[in-house]
Protein backbone atom coordinates (compact mmCIF):
# COMPACT_ATOMS: atom_id res chain seq x y z
CA UNK A 1 0.00 0.00 0.00
CA UNK A 2 1.38 3.72 -0.44
CA UNK A 3 -0.28 7.10 0.11
CA UNK A 4 -1.09 9.76 -2.72
CA UNK A 5 -1.98 13.23 -2.12
CA UNK A 6 -4.42 14.95 -4.27
CA UNK A 7 -3.97 18.71 -4.97
CA UNK A 8 -6.25 21.60 -5.65
CA UNK A 9 -6.62 21.51 -9.56
CA UNK A 10 -6.53 24.32 -11.59
CA UNK A 11 -9.82 24.85 -13.20
CA UNK A 12 -9.55 27.57 -15.35
CA UNK A 13 -6.69 29.55 -17.32
CA UNK A 14 -6.08 32.14 -14.66
CA UNK A 15 -7.39 30.52 -11.81
CA UNK A 16 -5.05 30.82 -8.91
CA UNK A 17 -6.95 29.10 -5.55
CA UNK A 18 -10.04 27.16 -5.31
CA UNK A 19 -12.86 27.01 -2.17
CA UNK A 20 -14.26 23.51 -1.14
CA UNK A 21 -17.60 23.78 -1.21
CA UNK A 22 -18.50 20.40 -0.49
CA UNK A 23 -17.16 16.92 0.26
CA UNK A 24 -18.63 14.23 -1.99
CA UNK A 25 -17.15 11.98 -0.13
CA UNK A 26 -15.72 10.64 3.24
CA UNK A 27 -12.31 9.09 5.19
CA UNK A 28 -12.65 5.80 4.87
CA UNK A 29 -14.45 5.57 1.70
CA UNK A 30 -13.11 3.38 -1.25
CA UNK A 31 -12.90 5.51 -4.75
CA UNK A 32 -12.18 4.19 -8.05
CA UNK A 33 -9.96 6.74 -10.46
CA UNK A 34 -12.45 9.72 -11.88
CA UNK A 35 -15.07 9.04 -8.97
CA UNK A 36 -16.05 12.72 -8.40
CA UNK A 37 -14.37 13.73 -4.48
CA UNK A 38 -15.68 17.48 -3.72
CA UNK A 39 -17.29 20.13 -5.29
CA UNK A 40 -14.42 22.94 -5.87
CA UNK A 41 -15.68 26.63 -6.10
CA UNK A 42 -13.04 28.72 -8.26
CA UNK A 43 -13.17 31.77 -10.42
CA UNK A 44 -16.96 31.89 -10.50
CA UNK A 45 -17.82 28.05 -11.21
CA UNK A 46 -19.10 25.20 -9.52
CA UNK A 47 -17.21 22.68 -10.62
CA UNK A 48 -16.98 18.68 -9.30
CA UNK A 49 -13.24 17.20 -8.79
CA UNK A 50 -12.30 13.70 -9.74
CA UNK A 51 -10.10 11.19 -7.84
CA UNK A 52 -6.97 10.74 -9.56
CA UNK A 53 -6.05 7.53 -7.70
CA UNK A 54 -7.91 4.90 -6.98
CA UNK A 55 -7.72 3.70 -3.50
CA UNK A 56 -9.01 4.54 0.10
CA UNK A 57 -9.66 8.21 1.57
CA UNK A 58 -7.29 8.52 4.06
CA UNK A 59 -7.71 11.96 5.32
CA UNK A 60 -9.75 15.27 4.03
CA UNK A 61 -6.95 17.71 4.67
CA UNK A 62 -8.89 20.55 3.91
CA UNK A 63 -12.94 21.39 5.36
CA UNK A 64 -15.35 22.85 4.09
CA UNK A 65 -15.10 26.19 2.92
CA UNK A 66 -10.79 26.28 3.19
CA UNK A 67 -9.76 28.08 -0.03
CA UNK A 68 -6.30 26.52 -0.82
CA UNK A 69 -3.88 28.19 -3.52
CA UNK A 70 -3.99 25.66 -6.84
CA UNK A 71 -1.50 22.34 -5.73
CA UNK A 72 -2.03 22.80 -2.77
CA UNK A 73 -2.95 19.26 -1.27
CA UNK A 74 -7.17 18.71 -0.40
CA UNK A 75 -6.70 15.18 0.53
CA UNK A 76 -4.54 11.86 1.43
CA UNK A 77 -5.52 8.58 -0.61
CA UNK A 78 -4.31 5.12 0.21
CA UNK A 79 -3.71 3.07 -3.31
CA UNK A 80 -2.16 -0.46 -3.46
CA UNK A 81 0.79 -1.46 -5.01
CA UNK A 82 3.27 0.71 -7.15
CA UNK A 83 7.00 0.16 -6.34
CA UNK A 84 8.09 3.11 -7.42
CA UNK A 85 6.43 5.41 -5.42
CA UNK A 86 6.42 3.21 -2.39
CA UNK A 87 9.37 5.10 -1.04
CA UNK A 88 8.01 8.60 -0.80
CA UNK A 89 4.68 6.98 0.01
CA UNK A 90 6.19 5.38 2.99
CA UNK A 91 7.87 8.89 3.95
CA UNK A 92 4.91 10.67 3.61
CA UNK A 93 3.53 7.88 6.22
CA UNK A 94 6.64 8.36 8.47
CA UNK A 95 5.99 12.27 9.04
CA UNK A 96 2.46 11.80 9.62
CA UNK A 97 3.42 8.98 12.55
CA UNK A 98 5.73 11.05 13.75
CA UNK A 99 4.02 14.98 13.47
CA UNK A 100 2.46 14.72 17.23
CA UNK A 101 5.51 14.31 18.96
CA UNK A 102 7.72 16.93 16.48
CA UNK A 103 7.15 20.25 17.93
CA UNK A 104 8.75 21.88 14.70
CA UNK A 105 6.17 20.32 12.49
CA UNK A 106 3.17 21.33 14.96
CA UNK A 107 4.10 24.51 14.94
CA UNK A 108 4.56 25.11 10.86
CA UNK A 109 1.11 23.17 10.45
CA UNK A 110 -0.49 25.24 13.08
CA UNK A 111 0.18 28.52 11.36
CA UNK A 112 -2.13 27.34 8.44
CA UNK A 113 -4.66 28.90 9.48
CA UNK A 114 -7.64 28.62 6.70
CA UNK A 115 -10.19 31.37 5.78
CA UNK A 116 -13.33 30.40 8.00
CA UNK A 117 -10.86 29.75 11.09
CA UNK A 118 -9.04 33.26 10.74
CA UNK A 119 -12.61 34.63 10.16
CA UNK A 120 -13.82 33.06 13.29
CA UNK A 121 -10.80 33.95 15.54
CA UNK A 122 -11.01 37.37 14.07
CA UNK A 123 -14.95 37.97 14.88
CA UNK A 124 -14.43 36.88 18.14
CA UNK A 125 -11.18 38.32 19.41
CA UNK A 126 -9.20 34.74 19.59
CA UNK A 127 -5.53 34.87 19.99
CA UNK A 128 -4.93 31.48 17.23
CA UNK A 129 -1.47 31.48 19.26
CA UNK A 130 -2.85 30.03 22.41
CA UNK A 131 -5.16 27.60 20.32
CA UNK A 132 -4.12 23.51 20.33
CA UNK A 133 -5.15 21.87 16.88
CA UNK A 134 -6.78 18.97 16.36
CA UNK A 135 -6.20 18.84 12.84
CA UNK A 136 -3.16 17.31 10.63
CA UNK A 137 0.02 18.21 12.52
CA UNK A 138 -1.62 20.29 15.42
CA UNK A 139 -3.68 22.61 12.18
CA UNK A 140 -6.51 24.61 14.24
CA UNK A 141 -10.05 23.54 12.82
CA UNK A 142 -13.34 25.51 12.95
CA UNK A 143 -14.80 23.12 15.29
CA UNK A 144 -11.42 23.55 17.62
CA UNK A 145 -12.68 27.36 18.14
CA UNK A 146 -16.42 26.82 18.13
CA UNK A 147 -15.60 24.79 21.12
CA UNK A 148 -13.62 27.21 22.63
CA UNK A 149 -16.56 29.87 21.87
CA UNK A 150 -19.45 27.37 23.39
CA UNK A 151 -17.42 26.77 26.64
CA UNK A 152 -16.77 30.22 26.91
CA UNK A 153 -12.65 29.45 27.40
CA UNK A 154 -11.57 30.96 23.92
CA UNK A 155 -8.09 32.65 24.84
CA UNK A 156 -8.79 36.39 23.89
CA UNK A 157 -5.79 38.43 21.91
CA UNK A 158 -6.22 41.62 24.01
CA UNK A 159 -5.49 39.89 27.33
CA UNK A 160 -1.93 38.06 25.32
CA UNK A 161 -0.89 41.75 24.11
CA UNK A 162 -1.47 43.46 27.26
CA UNK A 163 0.61 40.90 29.20
CA UNK A 164 3.40 40.11 26.65
CA UNK A 165 3.35 42.71 23.89
CA UNK A 166 7.64 42.96 23.29
CA UNK A 167 8.12 39.12 23.10
CA UNK A 168 4.41 38.39 21.02
CA UNK A 169 5.05 41.46 18.47
CA UNK A 170 7.80 38.88 16.27
CA UNK A 171 5.21 35.63 16.42
CA UNK A 172 2.18 37.81 15.22
CA UNK A 173 4.34 38.84 12.32
CA UNK A 174 5.12 35.39 11.55
CA UNK A 175 1.85 34.21 12.02
CA UNK A 176 0.41 36.48 9.35
CA UNK A 177 3.30 35.99 6.79
CA UNK A 178 2.60 32.15 7.15
CA UNK A 179 -1.06 32.68 6.52
CA UNK A 180 -0.89 35.66 3.54
CA UNK A 181 -0.29 32.82 0.74
CA UNK A 182 -3.40 31.00 1.61
CA UNK A 183 -5.80 33.43 1.52
CA UNK A 184 -4.43 37.02 1.04
CA UNK A 185 -7.66 38.26 -0.86
CA UNK A 186 -10.03 37.11 2.46
CA UNK A 187 -7.86 38.35 4.88
CA UNK A 188 -8.04 41.91 3.02
CA UNK A 189 -11.43 41.73 2.86
CA UNK A 190 -11.85 41.23 6.77
CA UNK A 191 -11.93 44.65 8.30
CA UNK A 192 -15.16 45.90 5.91
CA UNK A 193 -16.57 42.22 6.79
CA UNK A 194 -16.47 42.23 10.53
CA UNK A 195 -17.42 46.66 11.24
CA UNK A 196 -20.94 46.31 10.12
CA UNK A 197 -23.19 45.22 13.08
CA UNK A 198 -26.80 43.34 12.49
CA UNK A 199 -29.35 44.75 14.59
CA UNK A 200 -32.13 42.35 15.86
CA UNK A 201 -34.41 42.82 12.43
CA UNK A 202 -32.03 42.67 9.98
CA UNK A 203 -31.53 39.68 7.86
CA UNK A 204 -28.06 38.25 7.76
CA UNK A 205 -26.98 36.50 4.72
CA UNK A 206 -23.53 34.02 4.46
CA UNK A 207 -21.62 34.47 1.85
CA UNK A 208 -20.15 31.12 0.31
CA UNK A 209 -19.70 29.70 -3.18
CA UNK A 210 -20.49 32.17 -5.88
CA UNK A 211 -20.53 35.43 -3.96
CA UNK A 212 -17.40 34.42 -2.39
CA UNK A 213 -15.86 33.78 -5.76
CA UNK A 214 -17.06 37.16 -6.70
CA UNK A 215 -15.99 39.53 -3.91
CA UNK A 216 -12.62 37.78 -4.24
CA UNK A 217 -11.92 38.73 -7.61
CA UNK A 218 -13.74 41.83 -7.67
CA UNK A 219 -11.12 43.17 -4.91
CA UNK A 220 -8.13 41.53 -6.18
CA UNK A 221 -9.67 43.72 -9.61
CA UNK A 222 -9.66 46.68 -7.73
CA UNK A 223 -6.58 46.16 -5.64
CA UNK A 224 -4.41 45.48 -8.53
CA UNK A 225 -5.64 47.05 -11.44
CA UNK A 226 -5.71 50.64 -11.65
CA UNK A 227 -8.84 51.57 -13.44
CA UNK A 228 -9.70 54.06 -16.09
CA UNK A 229 -12.89 54.94 -17.43
CA UNK A 230 -14.24 56.15 -21.08
CA UNK A 231 -17.52 56.71 -22.28
CA UNK A 232 -19.01 57.24 -26.44
CA UNK A 233 -22.50 57.91 -27.62
CA UNK A 234 -23.32 55.84 -30.65
CA UNK A 235 -26.57 56.56 -32.46
CA UNK A 236 -27.86 53.14 -32.90
CA UNK A 237 -30.91 54.31 -34.91
CA UNK A 238 -29.97 52.19 -38.04
CA UNK A 239 -29.13 49.25 -36.13
CA UNK A 240 -32.79 49.98 -34.30
CA UNK A 241 -34.68 49.71 -37.51
CA UNK A 242 -32.59 46.66 -39.43
CA UNK A 243 -32.82 44.51 -36.20
CA UNK A 244 -36.56 45.64 -36.00
CA UNK A 245 -36.99 44.66 -39.76
CA UNK A 246 -35.46 41.22 -39.56
CA UNK A 247 -35.92 39.92 -36.07
CA UNK A 248 -39.84 38.38 -36.33
CA UNK A 249 -38.30 36.34 -39.67
CA UNK A 250 -35.15 35.18 -38.01
CA UNK A 251 -37.23 33.64 -34.38
CA UNK A 252 -39.51 31.95 -36.75
CA UNK A 253 -36.63 30.59 -39.62
CA UNK A 254 -33.73 30.02 -36.30
CA UNK A 255 -35.63 29.55 -33.22
CA UNK A 256 -33.93 31.74 -31.29
CA UNK A 257 -33.82 35.68 -30.58
CA UNK A 258 -31.66 37.81 -33.06
CA UNK A 259 -31.24 40.32 -29.62
CA UNK A 260 -29.06 43.61 -29.84
CA UNK A 261 -26.28 42.55 -27.66
CA UNK A 262 -25.19 40.07 -30.73
CA UNK A 263 -24.52 42.70 -32.94
CA UNK A 264 -22.76 44.71 -30.43
CA UNK A 265 -20.45 42.06 -29.47
CA UNK A 266 -19.84 41.61 -33.26
CA UNK A 267 -18.47 45.16 -33.14
CA UNK A 268 -16.44 44.68 -30.44
CA UNK A 269 -15.23 41.20 -31.58
CA UNK A 270 -14.55 43.16 -35.44
CA UNK A 271 -12.82 46.19 -33.87
CA UNK A 272 -10.43 44.06 -31.06
CA UNK A 273 -9.17 42.46 -34.25
CA UNK A 274 -8.08 46.29 -35.82
CA UNK A 275 -7.16 46.81 -32.64
CA UNK A 276 -5.32 44.10 -31.12
CA UNK A 277 -2.96 45.69 -27.84
CA UNK A 278 -7.05 46.00 -26.59
CA UNK A 279 -7.00 41.89 -26.36
CA UNK A 280 -3.68 42.22 -23.42
CA UNK A 281 -3.68 40.95 -20.27
CA UNK A 282 -1.00 42.52 -17.69
CA UNK A 283 2.07 39.91 -16.54
CA UNK A 284 4.16 41.64 -14.18
CA UNK A 285 6.94 42.10 -15.96
CA UNK A 286 5.49 41.92 -19.75
CA UNK A 287 2.25 42.38 -21.39
CA UNK A 288 0.59 39.51 -23.05
CA UNK A 289 -0.95 40.19 -26.27
CA UNK A 290 -3.42 37.23 -26.92
CA UNK A 291 -4.06 36.09 -30.42
CA UNK A 292 -7.55 34.43 -30.09
CA UNK A 293 -10.24 37.27 -29.22
CA UNK A 294 -12.59 34.95 -26.79
CA UNK A 295 -15.49 37.55 -25.61
CA UNK A 296 -16.55 36.87 -21.88
CA UNK A 297 -20.14 37.99 -21.54
CA UNK A 298 -21.57 38.56 -18.16
CA UNK A 299 -25.05 36.69 -17.14
CA UNK A 300 -26.36 37.43 -14.27
CA UNK A 301 -28.56 35.35 -12.01
CA UNK A 302 -30.73 36.42 -8.72
CA UNK A 303 -27.74 36.11 -6.45
CA UNK A 304 -24.77 35.33 -8.63
CA UNK A 305 -22.76 36.51 -11.99
CA UNK A 306 -21.24 34.44 -14.36
CA UNK A 307 -19.18 35.46 -16.82
CA UNK A 308 -18.93 32.39 -19.79
CA UNK A 309 -16.88 32.88 -23.01
CA UNK A 310 -17.58 32.98 -26.64
CA UNK A 311 -14.86 32.20 -28.47
CA UNK A 312 -13.22 33.00 -31.58
CA UNK A 313 -16.09 35.73 -31.80
CA UNK A 314 -14.17 37.47 -34.77
CA UNK A 315 -14.87 34.19 -36.65
CA UNK A 316 -18.60 34.05 -35.92
CA UNK A 317 -21.59 35.59 -37.58
CA UNK A 318 -24.09 37.35 -35.54
CA UNK A 319 -26.73 34.85 -36.02
CA UNK A 320 -23.82 32.41 -34.35
CA UNK A 321 -23.14 34.66 -31.57
CA UNK A 322 -26.79 35.33 -31.07
CA UNK A 323 -26.93 31.26 -30.78
CA UNK A 324 -24.05 31.10 -28.29
CA UNK A 325 -25.49 33.88 -26.08
CA UNK A 326 -28.86 31.98 -26.05
CA UNK A 327 -27.37 28.63 -25.13
CA UNK A 328 -24.64 30.03 -23.00
CA UNK A 329 -27.35 32.27 -21.22
CA UNK A 330 -29.48 29.03 -20.54
CA UNK A 331 -26.70 27.22 -19.33
CA UNK A 332 -25.80 29.64 -16.61
CA UNK A 333 -29.89 29.49 -15.58
CA UNK A 334 -30.15 26.04 -15.22
CA UNK A 335 -27.03 25.33 -13.32
CA UNK A 336 -25.57 23.58 -16.19
CA UNK A 337 -22.18 25.94 -17.14
CA UNK A 338 -18.78 23.90 -17.24
CA UNK A 339 -15.47 25.25 -16.63
CA UNK A 340 -14.52 24.62 -19.66
CA UNK A 341 -17.49 27.54 -20.63
CA UNK A 342 -15.60 30.19 -18.49
CA UNK A 343 -12.17 29.46 -19.84
CA UNK A 344 -9.89 31.60 -21.81
CA UNK A 345 -11.64 34.78 -21.83
CA UNK A 346 -9.21 37.87 -23.34
CA UNK A 347 -11.86 40.91 -23.33
CA UNK A 348 -15.14 41.37 -21.02
CA UNK A 349 -18.52 42.92 -22.50
CA UNK A 350 -21.51 43.31 -20.44
CA UNK A 351 -25.28 43.86 -20.90
CA UNK A 352 -25.61 46.77 -18.28
CA UNK A 353 -28.67 48.18 -20.69
CA UNK A 354 -31.21 45.19 -20.28
CA UNK A 355 -32.24 46.42 -16.70
CA UNK A 356 -31.74 50.18 -18.08
CA UNK A 357 -28.87 51.74 -16.79
CA UNK A 358 -27.47 54.08 -18.97
CA UNK A 359 -23.99 55.19 -17.27
CA UNK A 360 -21.90 52.72 -15.65
CA UNK A 361 -18.30 52.02 -14.57
CA UNK A 362 -18.14 48.08 -14.87
CA UNK A 363 -14.83 46.27 -12.60
CA UNK A 364 -12.32 44.66 -14.95
CA UNK A 365 -12.54 40.89 -15.48
CA UNK A 366 -8.84 40.05 -13.86
CA UNK A 367 -6.47 39.21 -15.52
CA UNK A 368 -8.37 41.39 -18.68
CA UNK A 369 -7.13 44.44 -19.54
CA UNK A 370 -10.61 45.80 -20.52
CA UNK A 371 -14.59 45.76 -20.00
CA UNK A 372 -17.12 47.45 -22.36
CA UNK A 373 -20.63 48.12 -20.75
CA UNK A 374 -23.01 48.39 -23.59
CA UNK A 375 -26.24 50.41 -21.85
CA UNK A 376 -29.73 51.08 -22.61
CA UNK A 377 -30.34 52.17 -26.14
CA UNK A 378 -32.68 55.11 -25.49
CA UNK A 379 -34.43 57.56 -27.73
CA UNK A 380 -33.04 61.16 -27.41
CA UNK A 381 -33.31 64.65 -29.13
CA UNK A 382 -30.15 64.91 -30.73
CA UNK A 383 -28.75 68.22 -33.53
CA UNK A 384 -27.87 66.26 -36.53
CA UNK A 385 -24.84 67.44 -39.07
CA UNK A 386 -26.96 70.07 -40.59
CA UNK A 387 -28.29 71.12 -37.40
CA UNK A 388 -31.82 70.43 -37.05
CA UNK A 389 -33.30 68.51 -34.29
CA UNK A 390 -34.18 64.79 -34.66
CA UNK A 391 -35.65 61.74 -32.72
CA UNK A 392 -32.92 59.16 -32.70
CA UNK A 393 -31.65 55.74 -30.81
CA UNK A 394 -28.60 56.39 -28.95
CA UNK A 395 -26.60 53.97 -26.62
CA UNK A 396 -23.76 54.96 -24.54
CA UNK A 397 -20.65 52.44 -24.60
CA UNK A 398 -18.55 52.74 -21.28
CA UNK A 399 -14.95 51.37 -20.84
CA UNK A 400 -12.83 50.44 -17.69
CA UNK A 401 -9.32 50.00 -18.59
CA UNK A 402 -6.39 48.91 -16.80
CA UNK A 403 -4.14 51.48 -17.06
CA UNK A 404 -0.85 49.58 -16.48
CA UNK A 405 -1.83 47.96 -20.25
CA UNK A 406 -3.78 50.47 -22.15
CA UNK A 407 -3.69 54.31 -22.51
CA UNK A 408 -6.49 56.36 -23.71
CA UNK A 409 -5.20 57.16 -27.43
CA UNK A 410 -5.61 53.26 -28.02
CA UNK A 411 -8.80 52.92 -26.13
CA UNK A 412 -10.21 56.02 -27.55
CA UNK A 413 -9.67 54.52 -31.23
CA UNK A 414 -10.98 51.68 -30.29
CA UNK A 415 -14.34 52.97 -29.33
CA UNK A 416 -14.18 55.61 -32.53
CA UNK A 417 -14.13 52.27 -34.77
CA UNK A 418 -16.69 50.25 -32.46
CA UNK A 419 -19.11 53.37 -32.81
CA UNK A 420 -18.37 53.59 -36.69
CA UNK A 421 -19.41 50.05 -37.03
CA UNK A 422 -22.52 50.17 -35.63
CA UNK A 423 -23.29 53.17 -36.89
CA UNK A 424 -23.17 52.04 -40.07
CA UNK A 425 -25.30 48.89 -40.02
CA UNK A 426 -27.40 48.62 -42.33
CA UNK A 427 -30.14 46.31 -44.51
CA UNK A 428 -27.54 47.32 -47.48
CA UNK A 429 -24.68 46.62 -45.41
CA UNK A 430 -25.06 44.02 -42.96
CA UNK A 431 -25.69 40.17 -43.06
CA UNK A 432 -26.39 38.56 -40.21
CA UNK A 433 -25.38 35.12 -41.35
Amino acid sequence: MGMEQMTMPQLGESVTEGTISKWLVSVGDQVNKYDPIAEVMTDKVNAEVPSSFTGIIKELVAEEGDTLEVGQVICKVEVAGGTAEEAPAAEASAEETSEPSASNADQSNKRRYSPAVLRLAQDNGIDLEQVSGSGAGGRITRKDLQQLIDSGTAPQAGAKKQAAAPTNQPQAAEMKIEAKPETQTQQKAQPAASSAQAAPEDIEIPVNGVRKAIAANMLKSKHEAPHAWMMVEVDATNLVEYRGSIKDDFKKKEGFNITFFAFFVKAVAQALKEFPQMNSMWAGDKIIQKKEINISIAVATDDALFVPVIKQADEKTIKGIAREITELAGKVRNGKLGSDDMKGGTFTVNNTGSFGSVQSMGIINHPQAAILQVESIVKRPVVMNNGMIAVRDMVNLCLSLDHRVLDGLVCGRFLARVKEILEHISKENTSVY
